[in-house]
Protein backbone atom coordinates (compact mmCIF):
# COMPACT_ATOMS: atom_id res chain seq x y z
CA UNK A 1 0.00 0.00 0.00
CA UNK A 2 1.06 3.70 -0.55
CA UNK A 3 1.03 5.68 2.55
CA UNK A 4 1.67 9.30 2.67
CA UNK A 5 1.89 11.22 6.09
CA UNK A 6 1.56 15.34 5.47
CA UNK A 7 1.96 18.08 8.26
CA UNK A 8 1.87 21.48 7.98
CA UNK A 9 5.72 21.32 7.97
CA UNK A 10 5.89 18.99 5.06
CA UNK A 11 5.96 15.29 4.36
CA UNK A 12 6.73 13.06 7.27
CA UNK A 13 6.37 9.79 5.10
CA UNK A 14 5.75 8.86 1.73
CA UNK A 15 6.02 5.03 0.68
CA UNK A 16 5.13 1.45 0.64
CA UNK A 17 3.58 0.18 3.96
CA UNK A 18 2.54 -3.36 4.58
CA UNK A 19 0.50 -2.82 7.16
CA UNK A 20 -0.76 0.97 9.39
CA UNK A 21 -1.90 1.00 12.67
CA UNK A 22 -3.83 3.88 13.62
CA UNK A 23 -5.45 5.73 17.14
CA UNK A 24 -8.60 6.58 15.72
CA UNK A 25 -11.34 9.00 17.80
CA UNK A 26 -13.49 5.45 18.09
CA UNK A 27 -10.67 3.54 18.79
CA UNK A 28 -7.49 1.98 17.32
CA UNK A 29 -7.99 0.35 13.83
CA UNK A 30 -5.61 -1.75 11.32
CA UNK A 31 -5.23 -1.20 7.80
CA UNK A 32 -4.04 -3.73 5.40
CA UNK A 33 -3.59 -4.19 1.79
CA UNK A 34 -6.98 -4.26 0.08
CA UNK A 35 -8.98 -2.31 2.74
CA UNK A 36 -12.70 -0.89 2.14
CA UNK A 37 -12.21 3.11 1.17
CA UNK A 38 -12.56 4.57 5.11
CA UNK A 39 -12.12 8.29 5.87
CA UNK A 40 -11.48 8.19 9.52
CA UNK A 41 -10.47 10.81 12.36
CA UNK A 42 -7.31 10.33 14.25
CA UNK A 43 -6.73 11.47 17.98
CA UNK A 44 -3.37 12.12 19.97
CA UNK A 45 -1.10 9.05 19.51
CA UNK A 46 1.36 6.93 17.69
CA UNK A 47 0.87 5.96 13.61
CA UNK A 48 2.65 2.36 13.94
CA UNK A 49 3.35 0.91 10.17
CA UNK A 50 5.62 -1.65 8.55
CA UNK A 51 7.85 -0.86 5.91
CA UNK A 52 10.30 -3.86 4.03
CA UNK A 53 9.86 -6.02 7.55
CA UNK A 54 10.80 -3.58 10.02
CA UNK A 55 8.05 -0.96 12.54
CA UNK A 56 8.63 2.93 12.16
CA UNK A 57 6.21 5.09 14.19
CA UNK A 58 4.68 8.86 13.78
CA UNK A 59 3.73 10.49 16.58
CA UNK A 60 0.88 12.87 16.20
CA UNK A 61 -1.42 15.04 17.75
CA UNK A 62 -4.64 14.94 15.99
CA UNK A 63 -5.43 14.22 12.06
CA UNK A 64 -7.50 11.99 9.54
CA UNK A 65 -6.93 9.62 7.05
CA UNK A 66 -8.00 8.21 3.88
CA UNK A 67 -8.05 4.98 2.41
CA UNK A 68 -8.87 4.28 -0.75
CA UNK A 69 -7.62 2.04 -3.69
CA UNK A 70 -4.19 0.85 -1.34
CA UNK A 71 -3.51 4.14 -0.76
CA UNK A 72 -3.15 6.13 2.64
CA UNK A 73 -3.55 9.53 2.76
CA UNK A 74 -3.14 11.23 6.61
CA UNK A 75 -3.07 14.86 7.32
CA UNK A 76 -1.82 14.80 10.75
CA UNK A 77 -0.89 18.02 13.55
Amino acid sequence: MKLEIVSPEGVLFEGEARSVSFPGIAGAFNVLPHHAPLIAALKAGTIRFEVNGKQQEQSIQSGFVEVKDDRLSVCVE
